[in-house]
């Protein structure tokens, strides 16, 4: 199986497939899938993420701790406020896929490329 990256990445593969397993892993959750899609309309701070996505605000914290950790969001303060945006374009693509893909499971589309 051929898994370099789009930019001659050389990385061992298994360290690849690790790395994407965690990044999906992350996007598996429902609070964080809202969250993300959210962002990916653009920068939020806290609140408008909270309200976004219905969680409780101490959740809504929660998660985006673990988004940033992980290297998916970027924050930047504004004032009092923190503001939370997509790291890069592929998370923002990698979203709108797996959306898409139900998308067409639950319109019972067929598969195209």
């Amino acid at each position: 199986m051929h898994l370099s990256g789009a930019h001659g990445s050389q990385v061992p593969a298994g360290e690849r497939v690790e790395a994407a397993v965690a990044v999906l892993g992350l996007l598996a959750d429902r609070t964080r899938l809202v969250l993300l899609r959210r962002l990916c309309d653009g920068e939020a701070d806290v609140s408008t993420l909270t309200e976004a996505c219905g969680a409780s605000r101490t959740s809504v914290s929660q998660h985006l701790a673990r988004l940033r950790l992980a290297g998916l969001v970027t924050t930047r303060k504004d004032g009092r406020r923190v503001v939370y945006a997509l790291r890069h374009g592929h998370i923002q693509r990698l979203v709108h896929e797996a959306l898409s893909v139900a998308d067409h499971q639950l319109a019972q589309l067929p598969p195209h490329d």
